[in-house]
């Protein structure tokens, strides 16, 4: 191997460290001169340096060995350039869809007021049975308690989140519910 094929190995092994120190570390500081939010991230800089240094590796394999030092350096690192850009390019743009993702807010007792359901499990007049809400697009099971008995399949309105895992509900069945029969 020449000592110009190591250089850009040795390039490309310094991009690999810094980008498994961002993964490790986490992002330590941007770059960018201008606000926080910059465009030279530490992610950017190790895709170009990464780039460059197998980019120009490979060309150096590529070359023919009849070529000068300083030709085989120039063409490596033209090399390493045209593949160190799209990949800079690629790393900028997947860490600021990664950083301005939307997420949705934690959900707390303070969401469950408002919510419909069905019941679960029969909900006894002043006792507690299980209710089945959609929340945030999600089947989440609470305790229950209602003023009137409830059976299983009556769908509820939340009036009230009682903690953080019952809730009081009324029904929003039409009066009165259709008796199905005994399912035995």
């Amino acid at each position: 191997m020449s000592a110009v094929a190591t250089a850009f190995l040795v390039v490309g092994g310094i991009g690999v460290a810094l980008l498994v120190l961002s993964l490790v570390v986490g992002e330590i500081a941007h770059l960018g001169a201008a606000d926080a939010d910059g465009p030279v991230s530490l992610e950017v800089v190790a895709a170009l340096l990464g780039g460059v240094g197998f980019g120009g590796a490979a060309a150096t394999a590529l070359v023919p060995a009849s070529l000068s030092t300083s030709l085989t350096v120039l063409v490596a690192l033209l090399v390493g350039v045209v593949v160190a850009v799209p990949l800079a390019w690629g790393a900028y743009r997947l860490s600021r869809a990664l950083r301005d993702m939307p997420t949705t807010e934690t959900l707390t007792r303070h969401h469950l007021a408002g919510a419909q359901g069905v019941v679960v499990s029969a909900v006894p007049a002043g006792g507690f049975g299980e209710v089945r809400l959609d929340l945030a697009g999600q089947g989440l099971k609470y305790a229950a308690r209602s003023d009137a008995p409830l059976r299983a399949g009556t769908p509820v309105y939340v009036v009230e989140a009682l903690s953080e895992t019952a809730v009081h509900v009324v029904s929003t069945a039409p009066d009165p519910l259709p008796d199905l029969g005994d399912p035995a």
